[in-house]
């Protein structure tokens, strides 16, 4: 008789397991996999809970919490990260830690992983562009490229950020779409934004405008704040409902005391009814100062909303609905009040047409398995 053979096992590498945009994708990913052939662990960094920590352990998962890099310098971090890869013969080390990601694959390497992979997430650098952290960068990158095997990226902006143009025209990067689980909004309750003014006590003719994103400063909800003080000052039906936790939550929440608009804004935390939630949305705001994608902008558009993003945005989470418009964040806050009315006149699209624009753009996540599976050369 055969015996049941256990999974092999991939470590991902993250800095925490909030409901982030690459922490999403990939949840997104570990739902879809056939769990009894293939886990994955978890390496972060956030010493608190993570909004995904009991699902993982519940799908099987482990998850090992050391402190950061800057926490413990770079000797000291291998050193931890080696520690646990030696722990079991993993068949892969996947970091999302974008560029600390050599870090990890130099740690793989000593362990004699083969498949080491570093995935971009960003494109940015939060260090600055003075000459130190030009170098330090530069540094950085060199150990991506020393030591992993395989370079991925959530979009070409991001893959430009940290491969740079030469690997990207050699075709040393793979660009994984950020897909997202469809049949979750195949079969969002049209009565969606009926539910969200009861719950949240809304007048009836209510406009929303709504943001699902970590409360840092990439996400730059203070200029939400002031759009929606220039929406009122004309139109006292809006209302922004911000979705999410971070570091800067409370200093957004004095913000909008500071603006007088505190009764029009509503602080909803972190939600697992996204999908209902971006249904009853009017208009999705998302004024990112950088982003490496942008998968909310797809689970906006999944849902029908029309969503206005800055330019920092890539143009890839176009899904070609005609629910999208970029606005530069250099432009008069005039230019972003009319792109918002522009898109609450939008006619409301069909569910199906919805449903089967998404299914042939290759953001569903369950064709988008196999190219991380390959990945990991299963």
């Amino acid at each position: 008789m055969k015996l049941k053979q256990d999974p092999k096992r991939v470590l991902h590498i993250v800095s925490g397991l909030e409901r982030g945009g690459a922490e999403t994708l990939i949840m997104n990913v570990y739902r879809n996999i056939d769990r009894t052939q293939v886990q994955f662990d978890f390496i972060v960094h956030l010493a608190r809970k993570g909004d995904y920590e009991d699902e993982i352990i519940k799908m099987g998962g482990k998850i090992y919490k050391i402190p950061s890099l800057g926490q413990l310098g770079a000797f000291s971090y291998t050193k931890e990260l080696a520690k646990i890869m030696r722990s079991f013969p993993y068949i892969a080390v996947h970091s999302h830690t974008d560029y600390q990601g050599g870090f990890s694959a130099l740690a793989a390497k000593i362990c004699g992983i083969e498949n080491r992979i570093c995935h971009s997430h960003s494109n940015n650098w939060p260090k600055g562009n003075g000459v130190k952290a030009r170098f330090t960068l530069k540094i950085l990158k060199i150990l991506i490229k020393l030591f992993a095997t395989s370079y991925c990226s959530c979009s070409k902006e991001a893959a430009q950020f940290l491969f740079g143009e030469n690997m990207i025209a050699k075709s040393k990067v793979n660009i994984l779409k950020n897909g997202i689980d469809l049949s979750q909004y195949s079969s969002i309750d049209p009565n969606s934004k009926r539910s969200v003014i009861d719950e949240f006590y809304l007048h009836g003719d209510v406009k929303i405008i709504g943001h699902v994103g970590h409360f840092s400063d990439s996400k730059n909800h203070m200029f939400i704040l002031n759009v929606l003080k220039k929406l009122l000052e004309k139109d006292n039906r809006f209302v922004a409902l911000l979705v999410g936790e971070g570091p800067l939550k409370s200093q957004i929440e004095m913000e909008g005391i500071r603006l007088g608009i505190s009764e029009y804004v509503r602080f909803l935390g972190v939600r697992t009814d996204i999908p209902r939630l971006m249904k009853s949305f009017d208009v999705f705001l998302f004024p990112s100062i950088f982003e490496g994608f942008g998968i909310v902008v797809l689970e906006a558009q999944s849902a029908g909303t029309p969503c206005v993003v800055s330019d920092s945005v890539p143009k890839t989470t176009d899904m070609g609905l005609n629910l999208v418009s970029y606005v530069g964040l250099d432009k008069k806050i005039e230019i972003w009040i009319e792109e918002i009315h522009k898109a609450l006149n939008l006619d409301k699209l069909e569910d199906k047409k919805i449903y089967n624009k998404m299914l042939t753009s290759g953001f569903n996540i369950k064709e988008n398995v196999p190219n991380w599976l390959s990945l990991y050369g299963c």
